[in-house]
């Protein structure tokens, strides 16, 4: 998981810092000389880091901090304010025209996965109603234009492509077919070259004056570390780019050009790739950046996954099934389906509150649809009622589904302690709970999140 290593050193850190009942300045500067070094290992740009840990410091030795009841919270409470502002401090919004069509011009070098992250920006705009339209642009790497295709395709959203002709006139044209059809986003998909060249500057420049964007986004890899930035400096001293997508922030990087970017280039972050799926695309919060990093989780954009992907009748429907006590197999199985729209387990979790303290590797992304299998291999039957799953049922499951017994056993106790739980916390066969009230138990149960985390 993204800042995983940061995550982990900045919190050792803390929990140093807690198990001192007063703090002296002594501390404090000891304590800023480890975080200092956990930033630098998480390839942040050595100036951020010195102005950072030199701020922090300040505000972390005054009177207020010291002689406080909970100095080490305090010292949290700085760290967290500062990375915030280091950052952005509020989310940065497309700045979209007075009149349509907004066009949005996408540039980076190649491999940064600016084809891909041009498709999930036309889903995210497409999800708010409106019409965007995807332009192909890149006529240099081979297949860019039918990749462009692919993900537009998949996205929903019409490409606009005229071949290997200029790129200008690709433009040109692109936005009379916009007016012509209505699209009010224009979104351009660039060439990219394996390193920033004068032949390429050049071409997005005319592209620039032709085309006139209302916002330039630099597409950089976060894997890239420290590249990133100077990448992203490079690009903005020539084109003066509004904003950048930082992709593959889901990877085992070290963060630091998400740290990074805004102090050395001014220039905001405003969405992130989190996976190769379309769906796996965020708006970038500073703030909730900010409490990831120090194993506060996310749960503000949990919630919104969950709300944007989650049948809102299908969830009616399931939480009266709770009440009524008949959730049985093929719920569970439909609840795994939903979750499964939200992005990979690992995603999910990482967003939850202490998740640097899970191992990833324990993590297993194939039990998922292991456990799916394992559900589609039983009769109607047998899903609706599994007290019917005998031994000799449970072999013919197991051969069905390409797994063991013992994964049939293990799945069929998870369900009898969901059972259990339900039970414990009111959820009765009326529907009510010990005191005679109705009580509601929401479709999309973190005890079910954690049920999966524990599959094995």
């Amino acid at each position: 998981m993204a800042f995983e290593g940061l995550s982990e050193k900045l919190n050792g850190v803390f929990k140093r810092l807690k198990s001192h009942g007063r703090l002296t300045e002594a501390d404090v500067k000891a304590s800023m000389k480890e975080v200092r070094m956990a930033l630098l290992e998480a390839d942040v740009s050595y100036k951020v880091v010195k102005d950072f840990v030199a701020k922090v410091t300040e505000r972390s030795v005054g009177v207020d901090v010291l002689e406080s009841l909970t100095p080490a919270q305090q010292v949290i409470k700085i760290v967290n304010e500062e990375l915030i502002a280091l950052m952005g401090e509020s989310n940065s919004k497309i700045n979209f025209p007075s009149k349509p069509p907004c066009v949005i011009m996408m540039c980076g070098l190649q491999g940064s996965g600016k084809t891909t992250h041009a498709a999930k920006l036309a889903k995210y705009f497409k999800a708010q109603d409106k019409r965007p339209l995807l332009v192909g642009c890149d006529i240099y790497r081979p297949a860019a234009i039918d990749q462009l295709k692919v993900v537009g395709e998949r996205a929903g959203v019409p490409v606009f492509e005229l071949g290997q002709i200029d790129p200008r006139e690709i433009a040109r044209k692109a936005l009379a077919h916009a007016k012509d059809h209505g699209n009010d986003i224009v979104i351009l998909d660039t060439a990219g070259r394996l390193h920033i060249d004068e032949e390429l500057m050049q071409e997005l420049e005319d592209i620039k004056e032709i085309a006139n964007p209302s916002e330039i986004i630099l597409v950089v890899d976060a894997m890239t570390g420290q590249d990133a930035v100077n990448v992203a400096k490079s690009f903005d001293e020539t084109l003066s780019i509004d904003s950048v997508i930082l992709t593959k922030l889901d990877s085992d990087t070290r963060g630091g050009a998400a740290l990074s970017v805004l102090a050395v280039t001014g220039k905001p972050i405003k969405f992130v790739g989190m996976g190769e799926k379309l769906d796996e695309f965020e708006v970038f919060h500073p703030e909730r950046m900010a409490s990831r990093i120090l194993g506060m989780g996310d749960m503000l954009t949990l919630i919104e996954k969950a709300s944007t992907t989650i049948d809102e009748r299908e969830a009616e429907k399931m939480a009266k099934k709770l009440e009524s006590g008949g959730f049985d197999l093929n719920d569970l199985l439909d609840q795994m389906r939903q979750i499964r729209k939200m992005g990979s387990i690992r995603s999910l979790i990482s967003m939850l509150p202490g998740a640097n303290q899970i191992d990833e590797n324990a993590i297993d992304e194939r039990q998922v649809p292991r456990t799916e299998a394992i559900i589609l291999s039983m009769t109607p039957a047998e899903r609706a009622k599994p007290s019917l799953i005998n031994p000799a049922r449970k072999r013919r499951i197991a051969a069905g589904s390409g797994t063991r017994v013992e994964d049939v056993n293990r799945l069929l106790k998870q369900y009898e302690q969901m059972q259990k739980m339900m039970k414990q916390m009111g959820i009765t066969g009326s529907g009510r709970n010990g005191k005679g009230k109705r009580k509601k138990m929401p479709a999309f149960s973190k005890d079910f999140m954690k049920g999966l985390e524990n599959f094995k």
